[in-house]
């Protein structure tokens, strides 16, 4: 058996938590509830401020990484938001799409790689 949180449970926790803080959350995509791949657009306002990727390290453990370059570098983040994910879907459809509107997009980060 394993010691990995299943992505599901991860999910839960991150909307839970998102909620408890005054934000709203949404679950854009369901994936595999098991060992999906999961991306989190944080939002502040209704404004697409950035797009983190839980990502496997070489260690076997587990950091969010910025993603969509693309999209950062654009001045109309929010429309292109959903053709990314979209493109993203159509490769991998185990993928969870979450987006999290909170009040302090950087801690609210911060806070999702912190490991103590």
């Amino acid at each position: 058996m394993s010691d990995r949180l299943a992505t599901s449970v991860l999910v839960s926790g991150l909307v839970r938590k998102a909620e408890a803080e005054g934000g709203f959350a949404a679950v854009l995509a369901k994936g595999d509830p098991t060992a999906g791949s999961v991306i989190v657009v944080l939002a502040e306002r209704g404004g697409c401020q950035v797009i983190l990727e839980r990502i496997l390290q070489s260690d076997g453990s587990y950091e969010w990484q910025s993603t969509g370059a693309q999209i950062a570098e654009n001045v109309n983040k929010t429309a292109d938001v959903p053709a990314f994910v979209a493109r993203r879907r159509r490769f991998d459809p185990d993928l969870w799409v979450l987006e999290l509107d909170i009040p302090s997009v950087e801690r609210f980060a911060a806070e999702m790689n912190s490991k103590g």
